[in-house]
């Protein structure tokens, strides 16, 4: 990665993705990365400005990359998710989510609750959820999940049960 120009750290349900984007301004070359796995690569591109979209994450969301002559030959990246900026985006995702990571047994498990679906996430996995209603939601996690924890309750506004199978 030579021309490694912009990097953005993106969390969402499933996980924090890396978006990195290389910009050749001389060749016009455009490289985008997701997590290391290259999803876009363009040679010499005549137009150094415009766009670049692809998808991130489990439930593929839309990504551009917007790309801005700001002078000469200067140029300025940004990122949007779902066709909003990332800081706007992640300002309406802190409203409509929690996360929590939780450290059992020199392990780190990061959980996010979805509020609107009610759906829950554990490092990535959709998880299987028993009840939903406003206050709480019990989510069926794997005994290699729990590492011995049997129950647990995480601080209000949303709460979460965990119970093992």
């Amino acid at each position: 990665m030579t021309d490694l120009v912009a990097v953005w750290d993106v969390a969402l349900s499933d996980g924090v993705h890396k978006i990195e984007f290389e910009h050749g301004t001389t060749s016009g070359k455009r490289v985008v990365y997701v997590d290391g796995k290259e999803e876009i690569r363009k040679e010499w591109m005549f137009k150094l400005v415009g766009k670049e979209t692809f998808c991130v994450g489990a439930a593929k969301m839309k990504a551009t990359i917007n790309i801005d002559a700001v002078s000469g030959f200067a140029y300025e990246y940004t990122l949007e998710i779902n066709g909003k900026s990332l800081k706007k985006y992640m300002e309406n995702r802190s409203k409509t989510t929690n996360t929590w990571v939780l450290h059992l047994d020199g392990e780190d498990f990061r959980v996010v609750l979805e509020k609107d679906t009610m759906d829950v996430w554990c490092n990535g996995k959709k998880m299987e959820t028993a009840h939903r209603d406003q206050d709480y939601v019990s989510v069926i996690l794997p005994r290699s999940y729990l590492q011995g924890l049997y129950y647990s309750t995480l601080p209000l506004p949303s709460k979460l049960i965990f119970t093992e199978v």
